[in-house]
């Protein structure tokens, strides 16, 4: 399956979260706040009348329903196929976003985006995981299964809680594991270039081309290179050191281990990936940028480490 606009796997955001949650309006938030991308939704609900669809319809981007049923069950194979019209529609596409239906397990979902059929299409940037401050039951098998699988979790209707009540969630949230929460009053401004990574390389871009910059004063952002290609062990062990304090890491490197080759960098979470470079040419050196949250991210100690792998 090919894609005219892009050379690259087009990123997927799944959103997920229990029924009433408050997935569709974080969708329309995304969709509303694109930093400049194009973006289609493809969502699912139970019912002949797809009420998400015609509210997220209004974001002028494109969205498509799948009706009657779960996606990750019997709804399987129309995802793969809307998946495919959209790839195919022949116009510039930089990301997808997936509206799980409150009673679906996001790993059957992420499972299907593996499919052989969209092999080199898509890929699964991020699960995002809509968490309600009203009303959550800790003890639910699928409210646990659907934040297990997240990359981030989104508090929503947290204006109407005390603010002792939001730290409590956040703490419990941070004890399974969750290290970085968006709380919605808080957070008004979805940051995008977060919950969802660099869109993909284009096949008329510069090769070796910086990562877009990244302004948000809640994060803070380390943009590091170098001219020459880098040691695949040293770079892993110095990203390994600061890996836990960060919420992204992205973008283009050269190993000395593999000369010639390029390859493009993704780190969303604790998910961290290396994939072959769609660019022609292979580039100098590395162009990356890490995103951490202001009082976590130690930026000082990250450069020190990635420094000195200049030297190994």
């Amino acid at each position: 399956m090919t894609h005219d606009a892009v050379a690259g796997p087009v990123p997927v955001m799944l959103v997920t979260g229990v029924l009433g949650s408050g997935k569709t309006t974080l969708i329309n938030r995304i969709l509303h706040v694109s930093g400049g991308r194009s973006f289609a939704a493809i969502v699912n609900d139970f019912g002949a009348v797809n009420i998400d669809e015609a509210i997220l319809s209004a974001s002028g981007r494109p969205v498509i329903g799948l009706k009657n049923g779960c996606i990750c069950c019997s709804l399987q194979g129309d995802l793969l196929r809307t998946l495919r019209t959209v790839l195919s529609h022949g116009t510039r596409i930089d990301g997808i976003v997936i509206e799980a239906s409150g009673v679906s397990d996001p790993r059957g979902i992420a499972e299907a985006l593996f499919d052989p059929i969209l092999q080199g299409a898509v890929r699964l940037d991020s699960v995002v995981t809509v968490v309600d401050a009203e009303e959550h039951d800790v003890s639910d098998g699928l409210w646990r299964a659907q934040l297990d699988a997240a990359d981030f979790v989104v508090l929503s209707k947290a204006d109407r809680i005390a603010d002792k009540e939001v730290l409590g969630i956040r703490a419990l949230l941070g004890a399974m594991g969750k290290k970085t929460v968006f709380v919605t009053r808080e957070d008004a401004d979805i940051p995008v270039d977060v919950l969802f990574g660099s869109p993909p390389e284009r096949a008329d871009g510069p090769e070796g081309a910086r990562p877009p910059r990244f302004a948000d004063d809640r994060f803070a952002h380390l943009e590091w290179s170098s001219e020459t290609p880098v040691s695949f062990p040293a770079f892993q062990g110095a990203v390994q050191t600061f890996a836990a304090q960060l919420a992204r890491g992205k973008g283009f490197l050269s190993f000395r281990e593999r000369p010639g080759e390029r390859f493009l960098f993704q780190l969303v979470g604790t998910r961290a990936s290396l994939s072959p470079s769609m660019s022609a040419q292979p580039g100098p050196g590395a162009q990356l940028v890490f995103i951490g949250r202001e009082e976590q991210f130690d930026i000082e100690r990250a450069k020190a480490a990635l420094d000195a792998i200049r030297l190994t």
